[in-house]
């Protein structure tokens, strides 16, 4: 946890010269986000124990589509695991109303006890207010992941007062942190950068989640 709250600290000290000093222009395509939720979940599955967690990262995004970024949050899903760091990029685009995303990340655990980091490939296309989405494993560097891969869709349409409702629903396989392949379904009402929703999936003994967020985006 220790080692969390120092990368924290200094994300937090980066963006705050960043913001408030007069001799730093601002980046074209560059921006960071902060957030904090009640529950880290990640495809319908306790990344924090059911406890709180605080997240952040920078991202920089071109007009060529290209975009990376990098993104930190604690975690606490394996032994002596304080903290999850990702990085990321890929392209992104629409053409002839279809979007579409192809990208790679790779997800960190540094001061987990067990060696769990991995990476995976993925694939997205939306059209409207449908998106449909696929990831799959593409390297592992300790833990038997077999062939974990996860694939979703989602509707997310404006109710009112720019209220949106999101309804996913998910199906994967994850033999080290479930064991198990799993169904996860989620609705959400999202409005001004608050989040209020309600998660489960179809893993024996596992109860419906409430989840609550709230999170801002800042041009740098």
């Amino acid at each position: 946890m220790k080692n969390y709250l120092l990368i924290v600290c200094f994300s937090c000290s980066i963006l705050t010269a960043l913001l408030f000093s007069n001799n730093v222009y601002a980046v074209d395509g560059l921006s960071a986000n902060v957030a904090i939720t009640n529950n880290y979940l990640w495809r319908g599955l306790e990344q924090t124990n059911g406890q709180s967690a605080v997240s952040g990262g920078i991202d920089y995004a071109s007009d060529s589509g290209f975009y990376a970024g990098t993104w930190v949050s604690n975690a606490d899903w394996a032994a002596e695991m304080s903290y999850e760091l990702d990085f990321y990029g890929g392209f992104a685009g629409e053409m002839n109303g279809f979007g579409y995303d192809l990208g790679l990340i790779y997800y960190a655990y540094p001061d987990s006890k067990d060696d769990v980091d991995f990476s995976e490939i993925s694939a997205s296309i939306s059209y409207g207010v449908f998106s449909l989405s696929y990831a799959v494993l593409a390297d592992a560097e300790g833990a038997d992941f077999a062939d974990d891969s996860y694939i979703a869709g989602d509707v997310s349409f404006e109710l009112a007062s720019e209220i949106a409702l999101t309804l996913h629903i998910g199906s994967g396989t994850d033999e080290f942190y479930a064991g198990e392949s799993f169904i996860d379904y989620s609705a959400s009402l999202n409005k001004s950068g608050f989040t209020f929703g309600l998660s489960k999936t179809d893993l024996s003994d596992d109860d419906m989640r409430v989840f609550i967020s709230y999170g801002i985006d800042i041009d740098l």
